[in-house]
């Protein structure tokens, strides 16, 4: 298993397209990401989506009112 190489993701579109400094750190960034989210386990991805989802069930319930700030209790 050591002798094991991670398969390099390609970007088919990119690749004909011209590569400037800034499109290959953004290819970077994009691909730091992806293998990141690989080496998540399902336990940790679960977690990740059902706080996502408490958060977004607590948004569409919340009312936003305003009252104005006044120093006089």
């Amino acid at each position: 298993m050591s002798d094991y190489k991670e398969p390099e993701l390609v970007l088919n579109f990119m690749k004909d397209a011209p590569v400037t400094e800034a499109d290959a750190l953004y290819e970077k960034a994009e691909m730091d990401l992806l293998r990141a989210a690989l080496k998540r386990t399902h336990q940790e991805r679960f977690l990740v989506m059902t706080s996502l989802m408490k958060m977004n069930i607590m948004f569409k319930n919340a009312k936003i009112t305003h009252k104005p700030y006044t120093l006089n209790k």
